[in-house]
């Protein structure tokens, strides 16, 4: 019921919107714009249909309601459905997209091996059985898993039983504070490392993409790093903090729990050839990652297309297509390359600036400080996330908007429109208060060891402090980079 009421409040904003009248320094083709994104933004928060049937539905509209419309370059002429759907498909030629399809394909190869869960093993098996230590362990797994398995689903996927497992070894209550933090350290600490490196979430591709296209400029993986890397190592010991401050485990130590991991990793025995050939391929391709621009011209997209077509060449038999296409989310890719699109045409049919004035004036942001600026985008992002059950959703809907505020003030004095919207793209990576706010934090959610108060209870103290630590970053960090003027 709640999902059909969402299509149909959708629906009626959409109809409602485009029997505004067009104010006049606005295109029909960015009216009409203004009107799909909305509507995006109703069915994205409600979950009124899927995913996949949304990116269809936008499509559709983008063809036909952009068709109609006068052509941008010609108003006497109309744009034509063919012009209109070749707006709606922009986004499936973007390099982003390649390299999240790719990523997916390395994720799919690391479960399909099993290697992540032999690094996930290997790694809790030299931290102990103390509960602290534990909790250390998890999150640190979460930051090395991030280098290697470029999709926070997989990720997730793969940390949550051997979690269930230890929980189950040590005989500890599935409702226990110790469970409980164990599996929101899980979600948290991917979400929080989904900053700090480049290519580990899809909704950072979004970004990039945008930021190619509309501004002309690339940031190579190592650039990316550096500038978020600190962040998400803050952020990491604050949730380590946290946890435990707000949910003190029952227990310090839990007895036989270092043998339990020693056991489960040596039962996987010595690795495999594929696990060994995926692991040389994972580490070349993250030397060409760390790399890029910095020792040779190759972009991330590039040179991992190229490893994951190596990966399923007869000889090298890491895993074939059709092991592969059963572990791939062609939706999450539908829904990714529409919000390229959306952002794009918001863009491109002066959509985004017309957004872009209405916000700077309301907030007079044109003859404010860039950090001040920072400030109020990420804060409103911060708060927006709560409907959204997609970082990548929110990202095509609200990063060209940024871009467009970003532009606008920046006529008014210097910005590095680069740095500011690749900062508000971590916000947008957050995600922390509720379950919904990612499919990682419902993973989590489905082992049924926490509660959505205990999420909401730590989750709330943690998005405060990762907006803080972006305010004081961009005062110090940041602005000492470059990326803030």
């Amino acid at each position: 019921m709640k999902k059909k009421a969402g299509l149909i409040l959708a629906v009626l904003v959409l109809f409602a919107i485009l029997a505004i009248p067009t104010p006049p320094e606005l295109s029909t083709a960015g009216h009409r714009m203004l009107g799909i994104l909305v509507f995006s933004v109703i069915i994205w928060m409600t979950e009124a249909v899927s995913y996949p049937v949304s990116s269809g539905i936008i499509i559709s509209l983008m063809a036909f309601l952009l068709g109609t419309a006068p052509s941008l370059k010609d108003p006497s002429k109309i744009m034509g459905t063919s012009a209109g759907l070749k707006t709606a498909l922009t986004g499936f030629s973007s390099t982003a997209l390649a390299l999240v399809a790719a990523a997916m394909f390395i994720a799919a190869a690391m479960m399909k091996t099993g290697l992540d869960k032999r690094i996930a093993l290997f790694v809790l098996s030299k931290i102990g059985a103390k509960t602290n230590r534990v909790l250390a362990g998890v999150i640190f797994t979460g930051f090395v898993l991030s280098f290697f398995v470029p999709s926070t689903t997989a990720r997730v996927s793969c940390l949550v039983p051997i979690v269930m497992g230890i929980i189950a070894v040590f005989g500890v209550q599935k409702k226990s504070r110790f469970a409980a933090i164990m599996l929101i350290a899980v979600a948290q600490a991917d979400s929080i490392w989904n900053v700090g490196i480049k290519t580990a979430a899809a909704q950072n591709m979004v970004a990039l993409g945008f930021i190619e296209k509309q501004l002309g400029t690339t940031i190579s993986w190592l650039d990316w790093f550096i500038a978020a890397a600190p962040f998400a190592v803050i952020m990491s010991v604050l949730l380590y903090y946290i946890l435990l401050k707000l949910m003190p485990p029952e227990t310090k130590e839990i007895e036989g729990g270092q043998a339990m991991i020693e056991k489960e990793y040596a039962a996987l025995g010595p690795m495999h050839g594929s696990e060994k050939k995926l692991m040389i391929l994972s580490v070349i391709l993250l030397f060409f990652w760390v790399t890029e621009k910095k020792l040779h011209p190759f972009d991330t997209s590039s040179t991992t297309i190229v490893a994951i077509t190596l990966m399923m060449l007869p000889g090298i038999g890491i895993m074939t297509w059709k092991e592969a296409q059963q572990r791939i989310s062609w939706g999450t890719l539908m829904l990714f390359g529409v919000g390229i699109s959306l952002g794009s045409a918001i863009l491109s049919t002066g959509a985004g600036s017309w957004i872009a004035h209405e916000i700077v004036g309301a907030f007079g942001l044109y003859n404010q400080t860039a950090v001040f600026i920072l400030g109020v985008l990420a804060l409103f992002l911060i708060v927006i996330h709560l409907g959204f059950a997609s970082a990548t959703a929110l990202s095509s809907a609200m990063i060209p908007i940024c871009i467009s505020v970003l532009q606008g003030a920046a006529e008014q004095s210097p910005l590095n429109i680069v740095g500011m919207v690749m900062i508000l793209q971590y916000t947008i990576c957050f995600g922390f208060i509720l379950p919904v706010n990612a499919p990682q934090n419902m993973i989590a959610y489905s082992t049924e060891t926490f509660e959505v108060n205990d999420f909401i209870k730590t989750g709330i103290p943690l998005t405060i402090a990762a907006y803080l630590v972006i305010l004081l970053l961009a005062n110090t960090y940041w602005k000492w980079l470059g990326l803030v003027l």
